[in-house]
């Protein structure tokens, strides 16, 4: 992997601050984010913490979130 995601890849996420969303329940079922620079986020399976997280860049992370909310996922 090259280029800006490889920097995303390459980011140590051993002191993340991971969060879940004020909107999740007890049962453990949802994801959770943690911030990285320039506006990028970490996302993992709360289940599964150990398994490596997910990662996007700003602009892709504000096309999710913004499908989300429109309904499109």
């Amino acid at each position: 992997m090259n280029g800006p995601k490889a920097e995303l890849y390459a980011h140590d996420l051993s002191v993340a601050a991971w969060r879940k969303s004020s909107a999740s329940g007890a049962e453990n079922n949802c994801v959770e984010i943690a911030d990285l620079p320039n506006g990028a986020v970490a996302v993992r399976d709360s289940k599964n913490p150990g398994r490596e997280p997910l990662r996007f860049d700003a602009a892709e992370w504000a096309a999710f979130r913004e499908g989300v909310i429109a309904g499109e996922l």
